[in-house]
């Protein structure tokens, strides 16, 4: 009788977090219309399974352009929301009031330090920033971060085996770092990380 060997599944590819920045460009004098419809959107895509976080930046007086920021699990969650009836209605929602300039993707960490890139023209793709201004600032996060978790969980497991304790450290310092403070952090220093002078941030 012959034998079957079941073959073993392929392994699964983890699937990166996937960020997306798009630009929108609307009439200064609409600037309440614009904030309401922003934080609209980002309300809708809090409640989609995957969703990490959001934001959205003004722009200086009398500028048109608007940056905005959604970062999902996977690109699975993020397909999901951008199909939604909901996205659809809230795109919908402006018409008239403001209109698409720039759309790009990123995954990983690096998708927070990208310079956006201009998907609706050709021209060309913004350098990311050096990566010793990458270091520097995820060492600026890192450190306090570091520092506070050792002073007090790191106490708190001082008797466990050196392996738990240090499991336990980056299971929770990783999280907080990637989807919380390196964003948050990234966004207030993306005036040197791209290279601008600090009265033009």
């Amino acid at each position: 009788m012959q034998r079957t060997v079941p073959v073993p599944a392929p392994a699964e590819t983890p699937q990166l977090p996937v960020t997306v920045s798009f630009t929108r460009r609307a009439d200064p004098a609409h600037a309440v219309e614009m904030t309401a419809w922003i934080r609209a959107g980002l309300t809708m895509a809090e409640a989609f399974p995957g969703f990490l976080g959001g934001g959205w930046v003004r722009p200086r007086h009398g500028a048109e352009e608007w940056h905005m920021l959604c970062r999902f699990d996977s690109p699975a969650t993020m397909a999901a929301w951008e199909a939604s009836p909901e996205r659809r209605w809230w795109l919908g929602s402006a018409q008239g009031l403001a209109e698409v300039t720039r759309t790009e993707r990123r995954t990983g960490i690096e998708g927070w330090f990208d310079a956006p890139a201009d998907a609706a023209t050709e021209l060309p793709v913004s350098a990311a920033p050096p990566r010793w201004k990458q270091a520097v600032t995820i060492w600026l996060v890192f450190f306090p971060l570091n520092l506070l978790a050792t002073v007090t969980l790191g106490a708190l497991l001082a008797e466990a085996h050196v392996v738990l304790r240090v499991a336990a450290l980056t299971l929770t310092l990783t999280p907080v770092m990637t989807y919380l403070l390196l964003p948050w952090v990234t966004r207030r220093l993306g005036w040197w990380l791209q290279g601008r002078r600090w009265r033009d941030r």
